[in-house]
This record gives C-alpha cells, sequence and structure tokens, in this order.
C-alpha cells in the first residue's frame, strides 16, 4: 500500500479592524466572522478576528462555541503597575485573547516602537499563554528584483531575531510579513518578491521548536494567498476583509 498522504499543516487567515468601526459595527461583524468558524475548520483553516480594546469582552461572547480566536490589537510588556492607558497582557489573557498583534508598520511609525519594545511584548504575550502576531517588513523598495529580496531579508532580519531572542525557543509565534510600502496600496506586493523573501525568512526559524506560522499581510484579499501559498501559511487581511464575503473567498482558497 501507498504511504497514506501526511496532514499539512493548518493555514491561518485572520484580520484586524484597526480603528475603522464604532462598537455596534463591530460586534455585527464578529458575529459574522462566527458565522464562518464551521467552514474555517471544515478546510482545516485557523481563523482570528482583531477588534478593538473595547470591544473584547462583548466579541469574546459571540465567538463562544466557535473555533474562532479573539486577538487583541497591541499590549503593554509589563503585566502590573503604574502605566496608564496601557492594557495588561495578564488582562488579555484573563478577556479569552489568544493572539496579540504587536509591532506593526504604524504603530513603528506613530508611536516610535522599536524592535527592542516589540520583542519585550512578545516576552509578556508567551509568558501569559497567548501567541504574539509579530509584524515585520521592510521601509525600502527596489525596482530591481534581486535587490528587493536582499533588502527585505537584511531589515526584516533584525526584527525577527530580536523579537526570538526574548522567546522560549519552543514557543508558538506566528510572523506577518507586511511590506510598508504595500499597505493600503491598491494591489499587494509581487508573488515572486513574497515569496522569495519569506522563504529566506522561514529558513531564519527553521532550527526552532515551537510552531512558526509566517503570514503575508498588505493589500492581501481573496486570490492572493494562491500566488503566494509556497512562501507562506496564511494572511493577514486589512480593509479587504471588511466585506466577510471576501473574507469567506480567502478561506475557501485556502482548503484548495
Amino acid at each position: 500500500m501507498p504511504p497514506l498522504p501526511t496532514k499539512r499543516e493548518n493555514r491561518l487567515v485572520g484580520t484586524s479592524l484597526k480603528m475603522y468601526f464604532d462598537l455596534p459595527s463591530t460586534l455585527r461583524y464578529v458575529e459574522s466572522v462566527a458565522a464562518l468558524s464551521q467552514t474555517a475548520s471544515a478546510a482545516n483553516v485557523d481563523l482570528f478576528v482583531i477588534p478593538d480594546f473595547v470591544s473584547l469582552l462583548s466579541s469574546k461572547d459571540r465567538l463562544q462555541n466557535t473555533d474562532v480566536w479573539l486577538g487583541a490589537q497591541d499590549t503593554y510588556s509589563e503585566d502590573k503597575g503604574a502605566y496608564t492607558g496601557e492594557v495588561s497582557p495578564l488582562t488579555l489573557s484573563q478577556a479569552g485573547v489568544k493572539v496579540v498583534e504587536i509591532g506593526h508598520a504604524e504603530r513603528r511609525r506613530l508611536f516610535g516602537e522599536t524592535d527592542e519594545d516589540v520583542a519585550k511584548k512578545a516576552a509578556a504575550i508567551v509568558r501569559n499563554g497567548m501567541i504574539p502576531l509579530i509584524c515585520i517588513g521592510e521601509k525600502s523598495k527596489s525596482d530591481i528584483a534581486s535587490q528587493a529580496v536582499g533588502l527585505a531579508v537584511s531589515e526584516c532580519k533584525p526584527q525577527i531575531e530580536a523579537a526570538l531572542s526574548q522567546l522560549p525557543d519552543d514557543a508558538e509565534v506566528i510572523l506577518a510579513y507586511e511590506p510598508v510600502w504595500a499597505i493600503g496600496a491598491s494591489e499587494p506586493a509581487g508573488a515572486d518578491h513574497v515569496v522569495a523573501v519569506t522563504q529566506n525568512l522561514r529558513a531564519l526559524c527553521a532550527g526552532r521548536k515551537g510552531r512558526t506560522r509566517i503570514l503575508y499581510g498588505g493589500s492581501a484579499g481573496p486570490g492572493t494567498f494562491q500566488r503566494l501559498k509556497e512562501g507562506v501559511d496564511g494572511c493577514f487581511l486589512g480593509r479587504f476583509a471588511h466585506d466577510v464575503g471576501n473574507l469567506e473567498k480567502v478561506i475557501k482558497e485556502m482548503s484548495e
């Protein structure tokens, strides 16, 4: 008898709502995502949604009895203390959060977050039993393909190394590769570029004991994953996922 095929690693897809939605529309959206849980599970796809902080507990209620992961858009690096306005990773864990997005290009640009800041947050997330979703990506862009890949890897490598240096080797990690120049663009980065970069980034993590999955973000939508699947494990969707129908299309593409 021929050997049975091995079950592939679950693919992964999700979206962060940033600050686009108000409270009622956020909860309606989360309910729509919850309705996709069975579709995602049948496709061996892990599905997550990341609302704003105010919506977390109400979102948790709407995701009960589903396999959808609840995410948070950021955290602080300390569990407790005099840090007015910050959000504790301990509290997020107690609120039912499973994955925490950190290091997004907007956080780095608008709030001056450094690789060291992101690394400390990653450690706090893992310490509290959650999964860090670490956004990485290059600012620079070259029109020469061979140079573009090397440039991207050289800018992303220290971002990854800084974060992993603070984590147990067996910690689960998600890396979201988002070229800064592709965020908000009309089209995602070119497939050849993304596949080449993410294959290089995966090699950096090859010796880890913990599960490390790589997503692509940056104007990702329906059709993106099939072009990138040789390099990534899924997609981190932005505005194209505001239409839940697009999110459903991506899940179905990942099942193929």
